[in-house]
């Protein structure tokens, strides 16, 4: 018997960095769904713990102890496990923690045990919590407290990675202060416009220091702002990603393709926000 399970790209449409714990942990209000693009991870039965990396993002991600090898060691199960990587390695968009909550759904499943809670998955990563949840939600605390969101409209994203990797704890240093204001309640919006403008009011708080580390995400962000039918152009996480909201595939579709002539080096997708 051999399970797949699809580790869809996480992205951030807001995310407030509103306060640090005394132990060092940040204290986050973020608007998180979640993309359909994104990586496969296969299971199947064995007696040993292995893991072979495949895939165009595969190159240079080690087999030996990443995150989807300890997911299956704070499960105690063993299994030959494969991932296929198709998201680029610490680029703001959950690759490693959504690889790591697909390892969860899909041993539970192959060995008939229940998924475990926040809680238990926390250590992994302050994104596995809302991965292994893998719908929209509101995050909040240090990735813990997860509240369903309203019916999310129609709508795609065009996700954009220049290449670069951005240190996560560099970000939060840069970071001028950790107790920004939490965001608004967030109302029901009939379509992507209306979400949109709701979300021009929010704000992503690691998007300025990350710049200021990597100011290739201002020119991201900047190439998706000036495509056709982009209703709001953002970094998601801590970076370096930017996302660009569509009201159309096929209007996500052609800015895809326009950026991908424009910066061939770029990695680009356009795909749902899955809802």
């Amino acid at each position: 018997m051999e399970l797949r399970e699809f580790a869809a790209a996480k992205i951030n449409l807001a995310l407030h960095v509103t306060g640090q714990r005394a132990d060092g942990y940040h204290l986050l209000d973020s608007v998180v769904v979640f993309a359909g693009v994104g990586d496969w991870v296969t299971v199947a039965p064995a007696d040993r713990l292995s893991l072979t990396v495949t895939g165009p993002q595969g190159a240079g991600l080690s087999g030996d102890d990443n995150l989807v090898l300890r997911a299956a060691r704070c499960l105690g199960v063993s299994a030959a496990m494969a991932l296929e990587k198709h998201l680029p390695v610490a680029s703001g968009i959950g690759g490693g923690s959504a690889d790591a909550a697909a390892t969860l759904r899909a041993l539970c499943a192959l060995r008939g045990m229940t998924l475990p809670d926040a809680a238990a998955v926390l250590a992994l990563g302050a994104d596995v919590p809302v991965c292994l949840a893998g719908r929209p939600v509101r995050m909040q605390g240090v990735g813990d407290v997860l509240t369903p969101l309203p019916a999310l409209p129609d709508c795609y994203v065009v996700l954009v990675n220049p290449g670069v990797a951005v240190a996560t704890p560099a970000v939060f240093k840069a970071l001028p202060r950790k107790d920004n204001p939490a965001m608004s309640d967030i109302p029901v919006c009939g379509s992507a416009l209306e979400l949109a403008a709701w979300l021009r009011d929010q704000r992503n708080d690691l998007e300025a220091p990350a710049i200021g580390l990597a100011p290739v995400i201002g020119t991201v962000k900047a190439a998706l702002e000036a495509r056709p039918g982009c209703l709001l152009a953002r970094m998601s996480g801590s970076g370096a990603t930017c996302f660009g909201l569509f009201a159309s595939e096929e209007l996500a579709r052609a800015a895809a393709g326009a950026l991908r002539e424009d910066a061939p080096a770029w990695w680009v997708a356009a795909a749902p926000v899955l809802r």
